[in-house]
């Protein structure tokens, strides 16, 4: 992979990092749809910055070195939640987390066939 695209995916891995930050403590201005959309939305934010974060590094593989840090990344955040009056912790987000970086590490077989993302994998 180039440089400059290294370089543009720690970008949006770092810009990724804060949008989810920011979110995670912002007092929500609209309720949630339903619990079950709530879930959905920390799947795919677990999901994106796991690629986000194996696309940054590309000459190491997804594995624990990147997985640990965003899991730590997502307890952060609960515990944060914790302590404001607005949000609460939820052990079922910290798992929904868990399944989002699952569900990248399971992906690379079909990610690579995507033209404008297999260049991560050559």
């Amino acid at each position: 992979m180039r440089r400059t695209h290294i370089i543009l995916f720690r970008g949006l891995f770092v810009a990724a990092l804060l949008a989810v930050a920011y979110l995670a403590v912002m007092p929500p201005d609209y309720p949630v749809a339903s619990y079950f959309n709530d879930k959905v939305n920390h799947i795919i934010a677990f999901f994106l910055l796991a690629m986000l974060a194996d696309f940054s590094f590309p000459r190491s593989r997804f594995g624990w070195r990147k997985i640990w840090p965003l899991v730590l990344f997502g307890l952060f955040i609960e515990i944060i939640q914790h302590f404001l009056q607005f949000r609460v912790f939820s052990m079922l987000d910290v798992l929904a987390g868990l399944f989002g970086l699952f569900l990248y590490a399971c992906s690379p077989p079909l990610l690579r066939h995507l033209p404008f993302i297999q260049m991560r994998w050559q």
